[in-house]
């Protein structure tokens, strides 16, 4: 059986090829688990308000605060699978 880290890089590649493009809301999710399962908590200052997209991202990676990168990573995975 794959390890976790060798399924969350095959969810990676996968969330490239989707056959449709998600709405952004799950976007955002996607790039919030990703940061959070490869980076961690977010440290970074928050944009201000005129970076709406970049404001958006760090609310939603925000969001995921105090989750493990395991955990990031198993959700990650399910999200993409759900979506393929």
């Amino acid at each position: 059986m794959a390890t976790l880290k060798a399924k969350f890089e095959a969810a990676v590649a996968n969330s490239k090829s989707l056959t449709e493009r998600p709405d952004n809301s799950t976007l955002l999710k996607i790039y919030a688990l990703y940061k959070q399962a490869t980076v961690g908590d977010n440290t970074e200052k928050k944009p201000g308000f005129t970076d709406m997209v970049g404001r958006a991202k760090w609310e939603a990676w925000n969001g995921f605060q105090g989750v493990d990168a395991k955990d990031a990573m198993q959700q990650y995975i399910d999200l993409i699978e759900s979506l393929s």
